[in-house]
C-alpha cells in the first residue's frame, strides 16, 4: 500500500495560502522548483489540476478549492505534533487567517492586533472582514470570530464574552413619538432592520421582572445586511432598532442615543472563537487564541449607558 504524498499536500497548502510557487518556496526555504514538482506530483497523483496557471496568476481550481481544506487539516496537524512532541517549545511563526464579523472586526478585533504582532514578530495575520458565514475548513481558515447563540456544529467554540442587543433611538426621537411603555408600541413606528439573520425584522423580547415574551415585528424604514449602515440615519433621530452593544455604547455614554424599555431584553448573545474540530494545532494559533481571551475578558463595551429609569410592563 502506498502510503499519502505528505510533503506534497503539505506544500500545495502553503503554495494556496501564499498565492504563487515563489513566495511558498522563500516561506518554507525550498527551492522554486522543488515546490513546482511537489505540486505536479500531488496532481499525477491525483489525476486533475489544483492550479490554474498562466504568466501572471495562479488561482484554485474547483476540485483544489474542494482538496484544500484536506491539505490545511494534514499541515496544521504536523505542526501542532512537533510542537507537542518538543514540549511546545517551537516558537510561534508563520501565518494565521482569521475571518472576522465586518463593524466588529474594525471597530474592536483591529485595535488588539498590534499588542499580538509586537509579542510575537514571526507570526503573520491575514483577516477576511465579512458578516458571511464561512466554511473554516474549506477556505483554510484558522479561526474566526463569530457573534451569536450557536448551534451545534462539528466545529470547536470558545465563548469569550457576552454581547447584548440592545433597542435603542435618539432622545429627540422618543420625544417626538413618547417614550413607549410596552413594545406593542412600537409596532406602527418604522425602524431600521438588520437582514442577515433567519427571520430579519422580528425581534424576541424578554420582560425581566415578569418574564413575560413579546415578540417585536419591526417596520422598515431602512433594511440592511451589516447594521453600520443605519448608524447616519439613527443619530439623525429617523427610527430606532436593535443594535450589539459594541456598536452604540458610545452613544449611550455620550447621551447622544438612549435605551428603549431597558426591562426589555433581547435573546443573549456572546462573542465566539470558532476553529476547526481538531485538538491539535499550530502553536501560532495556539498563543493567538489564548491572546484574544485575555484581551476580550472585559470588553470595553459593556455597562456603558447612563442609568434610566425602568419604564413599566
Amino acid at each position: 500500500m502506498r502510503l499519502p504524498d505528505f510533503e506534497a499536500w503539505a506544500i500545495f497548502a502553503k503554495v494556496a495560502e501564499q498565492g504563487s510557487f515563489s513566495r511558498a518556496a522563500e516561506a518554507v526555504q525550498l527551492s522554486k522548483p522543488t515546490i513546482s514538482k511537489a505540486v505536479g506530483r500531488l496532481e499525477r497523483a491525483l489525476g486533475v489540476a489544483l492550479f490554474n496557471r498562466n504568466s501572471r496568476q495562479l488561482s484554485l481550481t474547483e476540485t483544489g478549492r474542494a482538496l484544500l481544506g484536506h491539505a490545511n487539516r494534514i499541515l496544521a496537524e504536523a505542526e501542532a505534533a512537533e510542537s507537542e512532541a518538543k514540549g511546545g517549545t517551537l516558537k510561534p511563526s508563520g501565518l494565521i487567517r482569521v475571518a472576522a464579523p465586518m463593524t466588529f472586526g474594525i471597530r474592536h478585533f483591529s485595535p488588539v492586533l498590534p499588542g499580538f504582532l509586537e509579542r510575537y514578530p514571526d507570526v503573520d495575520i491575514t483577516v477576511d472582514f465579512s458578516d458571511a458565514i464561512i466554511d473554516l475548513v474549506a477556505e483554510g481558515y484558522d479561526l474566526a470570530l463569530r457573534i451569536a447563540s450557536l448551534a451545534d456544529s462539528a466545529l470547536r467554540a470558545r465563548r469569550l464574552c457576552p454581547v447584548r442587543l440592545l433597542l435603542v433611538a435618539t432622545p429627540a426621537y422618543l420625544d417626538g413619538i413618547g417614550r413607549p411603555r410596552h413594545p406593542r408600541d412600537l409596532q406602527s413606528r418604522k425602524g431600521f432592520v438588520y437582514t442577515n439573520t433567519s427571520a430579519p425584522g422580528m425581534v424576541r423580547l424578554k420582560h425581566e421582572p415578569t418574564g413575560k415574551d413579546f415578540v417585536l415585528s419591526q417596520a422598515s424604514r431602512l433594511r440592511a445586511n451589516n447594521a453600520e449602515a443605519f448608524l447616519p440615519a439613527l443619530e439623525a433621530g429617523l427610527g430606532f432598532g436593535l443594535f450589539p452593544e459594541f456598536m452604540v455604547s458610545e452613544g449611550l455614554r455620550s447621551g447622544l442615543l438612549e435605551r428603549i424599555l431597558p426591562q426589555w431584553e433581547a435573546p443573549p448573545v456572546a462573542l465566539y472563537i470558532v476553529t476547526p474540530a481538531s485538538s491539535l494545532r499550530p502553536v501560532r494559533v495556539s498563543a493567538f487564541l489564548d491572546y484574544l481571551v485575555k484581551a476580550f475578558e472585559h470588553p470595553p463595551w459593556c455597562d456603558t449607558e447612563p442609568e434610566t429609569i425602568p419604564a413599566p410592563a
